[in-house]
């Protein structure tokens, strides 16, 4: 435990994320001092905000300078502890990760992690995690859905929309999920009995709508951006919201990213747009997941992981988010489970 790789930032990508924007090194592991703990990396989290991060554009976190470790989520194992707090043994979720197989962090940055029952580990990386912090304000404090209203919601396969999705079904809402593929929309009609299903890559969006939507979207979260989210826009009902989670068809791209085609309808339909990032929610999260934790004690909530294996593995897997070439929330697997 004296040389932790790391993935730094060398240059910025211009477009999709090439060879060489990221490089995997080695470095030595400081001392630890007083209230520090070292933490053996478990998972890390892969999400389309890294590829934000590596820009230098404006946005919500600081960009990863140049020659820096690459920020991300991670669930480690103590292995060394200079603090009373912790000890070895102990599953632990920092504050501020990075694409390493050790971190150090103070004992005030570390949330420890409890037994799920039976539940995997993992569940902390999605559904108990960043992913169902996102899904659960996004729908209920901006969404804000009403029994018999109808929810849209595209990525409807991915980690977010996926929770979002069912825990809509679950409040009386009409639901339709849009996703690319077949395997994706089966998925979603026969496991998750979604009331309505479009496959993107094979189906015109908008006509798909005006079928399963004859009277309007009342809610649209939004993870999408681009002529998706122009399709569901334009069939949103008076006094609808959108909240804005993510507009990853466009996160490649340089330059301002457009909006929708008819940005009148948010004044003639007196609509609801909000952007929003999971961060501003930390606060709350024991809000969150007091109700997301018996549900997926209780097998209520389903979700999927799919886990690449090996650190070295992080940058070449990133672009699954991109291409849609992941089914369910990207993990890393940097070492095993205790």
């Amino acid at each position: 435990m004296t040389v932790n790789r790391q993935w730094v930032l060398r240059r910025r990508p211009d477009e999709a994320i090439s060879e060489g924007d990221l490089d995997l090194v080695e470095r030595p592991l400081p001392m630890l001092t007083d209230g520090e703990v070292l933490c053996r990396n478990i998972y890390l989290s892969l999400d389309p905000t890294h590829r934000i991060w590596m820009s230098d554009r404006e946005q919500y976190l600081p960009p990863v300078d140049l020659g820096q470790p690459m920020r991300g989520g991670v669930i480690s194992e103590v292995v060394d502890s200079r603090s009373t707090a912790f000890r070895p043994g102990d599953i632990v979720k920092p504050a501020s990760g990075a694409w390493e197989d050790y971190t150090i962090a103070p004992e005030k940055l570390l949330r420890p992690l409890q037994d799920l029952g039976g539940a995997p580990l993992t569940a902390w990386m999605s559904v108990l995690g960043s992913t169902g912090l996102t899904a659960f304000f996004g729908l209920m404090d901006i969404g804000q859905p009403k029994p018999g209203e109808t929810v849209v919601v595209s990525a409807a396969a991915g980690a977010v929309g996926s929770i979002v999705a069912q825990l809509a079904k679950m409040h009386g809402c009409r639901v339709v999920g849009i996703a690319g593929g077949p395997d994706k929309c089966a998925w979603l009609r026969d496991d998750l009995k979604l009331d309505g299903v479009i496959d993107y890559r094979n189906e015109n969006v908008g006509a798909a709508l005006d079928r399963l939507c004859p009277d309007g979207v009342d809610v649209n979260f939004e993870n999408v951006g681009g002529p998706i989210m122009d399709a569901v826009f334009s069939r949103m009902n008076d006094f609808g919201r959108m909240p804005l989670c993510g507009m990853i068809s466009t996160y490649n791209n340089d330059g301002p990213t457009p909006g929708p085609t008819d940005f009148s309808r948010i004044l003639m339909r007196r609509l609801t747009v909000k952007g929003f990032i999971v961060i501003d929610y930390f606060p709350r999260a024991a809000e969150a997941l007091g109700v997301l934790t018996p549900l997926v004690r209780d097998g209520r909530l389903k979700w999927k992981t799919h886990v690449v294996q090996g650190l070295e593995n992080a940058a070449s897997s990133l672009g699954l988010l991109f291409s849609g070439g992941n089914d369910g929330k990207l993990l890393v697997q940097v070492g095993p489970e205790p």
